[in-house]
């Protein structure tokens, strides 16, 4: 047994003790994945308010154990050996509602469903996250990759995100402060270093006030258009973004590789930027599948696709030669 894991072991009876049942070991995260694919978590801990995922994190943080916060399981492919350390299932979702007199402010802890959230907003006439009506994933993972569809993303409504940093605590960022770009921020830009990340909290978020029956009808045709547009299925969402001037999805099926398979993971015949597990397909088999159609593409058009979604755990391959 190596140091690393008996430092580990040691911590296990007081993440034990301070919360009982939901903490676990050795817990398979295929079945908390939108993908359906993914090993196990060494340790494994459910939160329902922000103040025990602040506590999770900085107990985690305070004996160098790394962690992993997970919420709707879209936009992540958990690599088939799983994931070191301790994942945080966030399932923290209070919400409240508070008028300002030209607007509302909705604060919004950040395990809370994005979509459920959208729907709740729209049948209290409030304007503002129609386009989210049918996104999957929790508040937090839209905060950290500025989620977006339909013209509409978070940039365009995040006023302030409560956010707890590693060895400082938590303290209020503004939406400025997030720099956000296309599906990024600076707290996307952190994934893939070798470092303790920051964790999305709570989300401040304003709205309009609009006619219930308006801001159903915009959702109503989102909800159709996706469903028209985009494989249903088990999936880790988009998997490439889009380059400039390009649809990944687009670049994919010219390149010939929309159906293409290995195992049982295939590119969507209904939109190529899906990559679907039709059964018992594995992560690996899903990364192959992400650098045969990312070759193809770059061989074909000479664009070199980045992905959207993040490869998580602990991967065992070489990088992809060039």
């Amino acid at each position: 047994m190596d140091v690393q894991t008996t430092v580990w072991q040691a911590v296990i009876p007081r993440f034990s003790e301070v919360f009982g049942e939901a903490f676990q070991l050795d817990v398979s995260l295929s079945r908390y994945t939108s993908a359906r694919v993914g090993g196990a978590a060494d340790m494994f801990l459910s939160v329902h308010n922000v103040s025990d995922l602040q506590m999770a994190v900085e107990m985690a943080y305070a004996q160098n154990i790394p962690f992993f916060v997970l919420g709707g399981g879209s936009n992540i492919l958990v690599a088939d050996s799983g994931i070191r350390g301790l994942v945080i299932m966030n399932r923290a979702r209070e919400v409240k509602f508070r008028n300002t007199g030209f607007s509302v402010i909705c604060t919004v802890e950040s395990g809370r469903n994005l979509s459920s959230l959208a729907r709740q907003c729209i049948a209290k006439g409030l304007g503002g996250l129609e386009w989210a009506v049918s996104v999957p994933g929790t508040v937090g993972g839209a905060v950290v990759g500025n989620a977006g569809a339909h013209g509409g993303d978070m940039n365009g409504t995040l006023v302030a995100t409560t956010i707890w940093e590693p060895g400082e605590g938590a303290r209020i960022y503004s939406n400025e402060e997030l720099a956000y770009g296309y599906r990024e921020s600076i707290l996307k830009r952190e994934q893939g270093e070798d470092v303790q990340r920051r964790v999305v909290l709570i989300a401040e978020l304003e709205l309009k006030p609009e006619a219930v029956d308006v801001l159903m009808a915009r959702a109503d045709g989102f909800t159709a258009h996706r469903k028209q547009t985009q494989p249903g299925g088990a999936s880790t969402g988009s998997m490439f973004k889009n380059p400039e001037h390009y649809y990944a999805g687009y670049l994919i099926d010219a390149a010939g590789m929309k159906g293409f398979r290995i195992g049982d993971a295939a590119i969507s015949e209904k939109h190529a930027n899906f990559f679907i597990n039709e059964g018992e397909a594995t992560a690996e088999d899903v990364r192959a599948l992400i650098a045969e159609a990312w070759h193809a593409v770059r061989e074909q058009f000479g664009v070199e696709l980045e992905l959207e979604v993040e490869l998580v755990g602990d991967w065992q391959f070489e990088e992809d030669e060039d």
